[in-house]
């Protein structure tokens, strides 16, 4: 377990965030700026207080947003590292959770869960899977790279990123006690998904229904990469067996190839799903209404 009292910055910040007073209209496709290249994680506390952060290998700050993608301000999280940071959740105490547990190797030692609090203390959970025995395991069974969570009922639950191409499409449903410590995730369920791997996780205001976001990669005359990207979403669950409801879906128009790895409620009817930036497609997010 680690413990960093943090002072560099008035993290209250991040838990009260006054609106945006210049706030129109929510536009149902927007920008996002130009530092977030690699938005990875999206965590929604208002119409005008989108909080973002990039993904591996770039600095430990999360980007405040209006409603339109405008910038408001940043926030630097040093010491922090950011060395996989995949995920961003919170739960109703304010506290925050930035999951540095990006794993596409499959052969990291140190996962872990930053946890901001309200008293501007940064603590840590670390963890490994039940599941894994090698580091990294064979082609077919790299199923422990992660990019997925959320916040529910005391405990954080973790979705698993099947490997492209050589997986086999199932994502794992982990959870996890939502407190510093040392753990072994607790697995709770997997479900096949059809050519989708698994980037994102959201739970509605009402705890009724789950999002999840995910994509395939493939290259198009066998040169040309292509992806193709789809909501899913579940209700009529019991308790946390999320993966075993309902499931619908619908699909993100893409072509030419894309990541959208960013999903958050704005209410318990409508997300906000995020993509990275490529060679010729800017950074730009897209509301879109769960519909039946």
């Amino acid at each position: 377990m680690r413990r960093i009292m943090y002072s560099r910055i008035t993290f209250l910040l991040l838990f009260i965030s006054a609106p945006y007073l210049g706030a129109a209209q929510s536009p149902k496709r927007f920008h996002l700026p130009k530092d977030l290249i690699e938005v990875s994680g999206l965590f929604y506390a208002g119409k005008d207080s989108l909080w973002w952060h990039n993904d591996s290998g770039r600095s430990p700050t999360l980007f405040l947003t209006d409603g339109r993608g405008k910038l408001l301000t940043k926030r630097d999280l040093y010491p922090l590292t950011n060395r996989d940071w995949e995920d961003i959740t919170s739960d109703p105490s304010g506290n925050i959770y930035i999951g540095d547990f990006g794993n596409n190797a499959n052969n990291r030692k140190d996962l872990k869960v930053y946890i901001l609090s309200p008293n501007k203390r940064i603590d840590s959970l670390l963890f490994q899977y039940p599941d894994q025995k090698r580091f990294p395991p064979p082609a077919q069974a790299a199923n422990f790279d992660m990019e997925a969570f959320f916040w529910y009922a005391d405990s954080l639950h973790l979705f698993s990123k099947n490997k492209l191409v050589k997986g086999n499409y199932f994502t794992k449903h982990y959870r996890l006690p939502a407190k510093p410590g040392t753990y072994t995730a607790d697995l709770q369920d997997s479900l096949y998904l059809k050519k989708r791997v698994v980037t994102g996780a959201a739970v509605s205001p009402d705890g009724r229904r789950i999002a999840l976001v995910a994509y395939n990669f493939k290259r198009f005359l066998g040169f040309i990469p292509t992806s193709a990207a789809s909501v899913l979403w579940f209700d009529d669950f019991s308790g946390t067996k999320f993966l075993q409801g309902t499931m619908h879906k619908v699909n993100l128009a893409c072509l030419l190839a894309t990541q959208y790895e960013s999903i958050d409620f704005e209410d318990n009817d409508n997300v906000i799903v995020a993509s990275e930036r490529t060679v010729i497609i800017p950074q730009k997010a897209r509301r879109i209404r769960l519909k039946r």
